[in-house]
């Protein structure tokens, strides 16, 4: 008989993620039903992904969107560092690169990781993005989010770019991800983050830049990427890491290789992860275009269409004919064929999101990495 390799030829070892406290549907999971899974979800008939200590952990194809496998890939963790490649997302198509920024006393002294900022107006938005990226800075984070309006503006800018991803696991606290109660992530959704964050040019520049020259009150000083896998594996791009004493380690990254890229996102990993990212990269390389796919990353919400405005729903009523102030009667089935076709197109537009796999460091030891 031949192999079925179809989504539901799958080795899913357990079910019953929890969302909301309640157990999710499998029809409900963003990415396909199989996602749901909270144990090990891969393949039957391929060799197993490598074994790993991280909580969850997502394995895709950049370039078609197919989760290749997972494991317990819609559990909600503690972010730590990786949740600035939602900032970065969100920032760099809403602030002007070469705009000069001046952080405030408070951004400068933010705990955790930090790139060395001062309260002085030396740095453009790119430099700060920039080291972001590279060095984690949990003050350019800061400074960022006051270039944008400040930190609640920029934190609501943020969830409003998890939403329209569908990164509905997504929810921020900080813009520089360290812990605060009630934030969370996913290995799915920061896949969702990095896929559309490579999308975009600036993002890819600072996600995959080694070494820069960053601004100090007298001339500048290097940085260095603090994502080791630059240096050691072949073809990597880049993305974030993180790391907290609540959050442990986390990642999301990509590398491209004969023309194609692979992502591998994990949470919560209790050791040093990055071997394990290597291995689970491997796998991923070795075992794309099989058609076995176990779910999908999915699109980004549409645009809402904009609203008419005012002046286009009223007719014009003629000058001097008191008679054709009274607004003309359609004819039989006008008025409800319009309302048909406005409920139906709705309607439409919202049983297509329903189908296929849419179913819907100052330096002490540093609080995030």
């Amino acid at each position: 008989m031949r192999r079925c390799t179809s989504a539901l030829s799958l080795a899913v070892l357990t079910t019953g993620l929890l969302v909301g406290g309640q157990p999710a549907l499998a029809a409900d999971a963003i990415g396909g039903p199989q996602l749901a899974g909270t144990g090990l979800i891969a393949p039957v008939g391929l060799k197993a992904p490598p074994k790993t200590k991280a909580s969850s952990y997502v394995i895709a194809d950049a370039d078609t969107g197919e989760v290749l496998a997972a494991k317990n890939p819609h559990g909600r963790f503690l972010p730590a560092s990786t949740l600035k490649a939602l900032t970065a997302l969100t920032l760099i198509p809403r602030l002007d690169k070469n705009k000069t920024v001046k952080p405030s006393r408070q951004a400068v002294n933010e705990e955790g990781s930090a790139v060395g900022l001062v309260p002085k107006p030396i740095y453009k938005v790119h430099d700060l993005l920039r080291a972001l990226m590279m060095v984690s800075g949990n003050d350019c984070a800061n400074a960022l989010s006051e270039a944008n309006g400040g930190i609640p503006a920029t934190l609501a800018d943020m969830n409003e770019v998890a939403k329209k991803l569908q990164a509905n696991d997504t929810v921020a606290k900080t813009p520089s991800g360290l812990d605060k109660p009630g934030q969370s992530s996913s290995a799915y959704d920061l896949a969702l983050i990095a896929r559309a964050g490579l999308k975009l040019k600036d993002f890819r520049e600072y996600i995959s830049t080694k070494t820069a020259k960053f601004p100090a009150p007298k001339g500048h000083y290097e940085i260095g990427n603090h994502n080791k896998m630059l240096w050691t594996y072949d073809g990597m791009i880049g993305v974030k890491n993180g790391w907290t004493s609540k959050a442990f380690g986390s990642f999301v990254g990509a590398a491209r290789r004969d023309g194609h890229t692979i992502i591998v996102s994990v949470m919560r990993h209790e050791e040093s992860f990055w071997k394990d990212v290597e291995a689970l990269m491997n796998w991923g390389f070795a075992n794309r275009g099989k058609n076995t796919a176990v779910g999908a990353l999915v699109e980004p919400l549409p645009d809402a269409p904009p609203s008419p405005p005012p002046s286009a729903l009223a007719a014009p009523v003629p000058e001097g004919n008191a008679a054709a102030a009274e607004p003309a009667r359609p004819r039989e089935g006008e008025g409800s064929g319009m309302l048909a076709t406005i409920v139906l197109g709705g309607g439409l537009a919202a049983g297509a999101g329903l189908l296929g796999w849419g179913i819907r460091r100052r330096r002490r030891q540093s609080p995030t990495s």
